[in-house]
Parts: structure tokens; sequence; C-alpha cells
């Protein structure tokens, strides 16, 4: 178990910081039926939706993002845009429609982005892309038949992470933003196996660490995490908040009951769920 006393991440040995940044060390080692569920349900949404594009963003023509829009709305409607986690390594936009037909459901948008994976890419080029999907997404808003005033950036695990540096950089253009199980801190990862593909150095890891940064104008936010993972998963996310919350943002923050880093965002925008309704809420308020 992790040491009683320790206060600080600085504490705990490489051991113990590998096992408390793999999410997967509190439910027993086994992800992977989770991520057949982002699949399955992803492939799900595409089968039922009538309307949804898979849409090339990039310059260079390599990056896409599929798009779901409600039809015979009175106005356009706000969108969520997911960038999906997997540690900055893994997973895809395929894997990553699983709330379209919740949001669909509720009158909202819905857009899940590619973005290229380590180690043919790193952290920082991973948020320039995801940038360049939210202002493209953002100039082509009334083509494609959504508001590009109100799009909120949601994101899971290393995606928070990604989706908390975009609304730094960009926060003119979010609305709000959604960070579920994130990491904004990135030192502890150093000496990991996580940061093997990943090739984070002392430099980069605060230069891409949200919680190093002025957070001042933040946009409005949903901080969360599920009540089934690690001590420094729950540590990070309560840190962001509480830093959020003391530069003036207005911070919904909370633990999500018996759901773990893999399944509390699958419940993104399912409004029988706590983290759902708060999203829905969240998006009719914009």
């Amino acid at each position: 178990a992790v040491r009683a006393q320790a206060v600080s991440w600085r504490e705990l040995s490489v051991a113990e910081r590998e096992r408390e940044y793999s999410p997967s060390s509190a439910i027993g080692g086994d992800y992977q039926p989770f991520v057949q569920a982002y699949a399955e349900r992803s492939a799900l949404a595409r089968a039922r939706m009538p309307r949804w594009l898979n849409q090339v963003f990039s310059g260079n023509g390599k990056l896409a993002l599929d798009l779901f829009v409600p039809s015979g709305l009175a106005a356009p409607p706000p969108l969520l845009l997911f960038i999906h986690g997997g540690y900055w390594q893994a997973l895809s936009k395929e894997a990553s429609s699983f709330a379209a037909n919740d949001c669909v459901e509720c009158g909202f948008a819905f857009a899940a982005v590619d973005y290229t994976l380590a180690p043919q890419a790193s952290v920082a080029q991973m948020v320039a892309e995801c940038d360049e999907a939210l202002t493209w997404l953002s100039h082509q808003a009334p083509r494609l038949g959504f508001d590009g005033q109100r799009i909120v950036l949601a994101g899971s695990s290393a995606g928070a992470h990604l989706a908390a540096m975009l609304a730094l950089h960009t926060r003119q253009q979010v609305a709000a933003v959604v960070l579920v199980s994130g990491i904004y801190e990135l030192e502890p990862l150093l000496g990991t196996s996580i940061n093997d593909a990943v090739g984070l150095s002392l430099a980069t890891a605060h230069a891409l660490s949200p919680a190093l940064k002025s957070v001042q104008g933040f946009p409005r936010s949903i901080v969360c995490w599920g009540e089934v993972e690690t001590a420094e998963f729950k540590r990070q996310g309560r840190d962001f908040a509480a830093q959020l919350q003391a530069a003036g943002s207005t911070v919904q923050t909370f633990e999500v009951p018996a759901r773990n880093h893999f399944d509390v965002i699958l419940d993104l925008a399912d409004t029988a769920t706590p983290l759902g309704r708060r999203v829905t809420r969240l998006m009719r308020s914009l």
C-alpha cells in the first residue's frame, strides 16, 4: 500500500508512482472489457445515427473527427467536443463516440476527435492537433449546423489533460470544460513505464502541466473522478479543482460513486447518472 504518511507525490517511490499512475491497479489490472465497451457503444452510435460525418480537419489531411448533429431543432445546438484518453498512446475517435446517442437525444451536437499518438507524436503536438480540431469546428459551425459560440470541451484521463491545456490556450473559444479522471501535473510520470512511449523530460513535463500554469480566466468547468481510482488520480483532480476555484473560476467538483477510471466516462451524457445529469445541465445553461 502507499505509505500513509506520504503527503506529496515526491515522497512516493518510483514503484509506488508506477502503481498510483496505473489506473488499472485499482480494478485488478484488466481494463480491456471497458475498452471493448467504448468500441461497441461507439459502433452502435454510428449505426443508429441517421446524420453523422467522418470529417478530415487537419492541414496535412491525416486527422479526422466524427461529428453527430441533431436535426429538426429551432436553433443551432451546443457542441460537446470529446478528447479520448489512453495515456497519449492508445485509443482513437472510432472508440470515442459512445456518448453521441445520449447527446443527440438531449438536443446537443457531439464530436470525437483523433490526434496522433505517442511515440509518433509529442504531447505538445497532440495539444496543437486538438487545437486545430477546435479551431476548425469553430469556423465550420454555421455550415455544420451547431453553435460555434457554445462549444464544451470534455476529456477523460489523458484527454482531460489535453482538454485543460486547450482551454488554457483558447479560453475565448471554449464555453465550458468537463474534465474526468484527469492528470494535470505530469512530472510524477517521469521514471515510470508510462513515460516510455510518451518521452517527457522534466522541462516538457513542466511546460505541459496545466497545474503549473496561471488558470486565471479558465472557463467554467466540471472536474470529477471515479470512486474506484488510485489516491493520486483523486488528488490530482482535487488539487486542480481547488486551483481553479482559488483563481475565481466556477467549478463543480465531485467523486462519482461506484465508478472507476475506465467506466466513469461512459456516463458522460447519460442523464440517468450523476455525471451525465451535471453535464447536460451545464450544456443547457449555455
